[in-house]
């Protein structure tokens, strides 16, 4: 593939795992618990910064490698997700694992602003790798392959 065209690919490796995730929400029927929606906003992130690297090919080895750090914060909080799933880690408290309640008013407002989605559920899983570990995986692999196009960009090779 041309160094040229690369970082559209990595924009659309992104925007494919992006658009799986809300379509096993939306189609699916599987509400996302907190991590889940903390995986997807790097997601976001490499989708611009590989557009981004596509439009200016001086910093594209920047912006790359940068692409490539998104990539790696959502595969590190997949990771931390299917520890969590697997009882290996103890759930944020934004994925309703607080019990901090002193009394009925705010116990009662915990229970309303609980995520529908618990962090320690599998509602899906594949080959026994879940959601999360899915995401992990591909993110890793798009975190190191944003990485050696970052190393092999070179800013004053505009041809390529």
């Amino acid at each position: 593939m041309p160094m040229r065209v690369a970082p559209l690919a990595i924009a659309l490796a992104s925007a494919a795992l992006l658009i799986g995730a809300l379509l096993f929400q939306y189609v699916g029927g599987l509400a996302p618990c907190p991590l889940c929606v903390w995986q997807r906003w790097p997601h976001g992130a490499v989708i611009l910064l590989g557009v981004a690297a596509f439009a200016w090919p001086g910093a594209r080895g920047l912006l790359l490698f940068a692409a490539g750090a998104a990539a790696a914060a959502s595969a590190g909080t997949g990771v931390y997700h299917v520890g969590v799933e697997q009882g290996w880690f103890q759930a944020t408290a934004s994925c309703g694992a607080t019990g901090t309640a002193t009394n009925l008013a705010e116990l009662r407002q915990q229970i309303l602003t609980a995520p529908t989605a618990r962090c320690t559920d599998v509602p899906w899983a594949l080959f026994g790798i879940s959601l999360a570990g899915y995401n992990a995986l591909f993110s890793a692999a798009l975190a190191a392959a944003s990485w050696r196009l970052a190393a092999s960009a070179r800013p004053r090779d505009n041809r390529s």
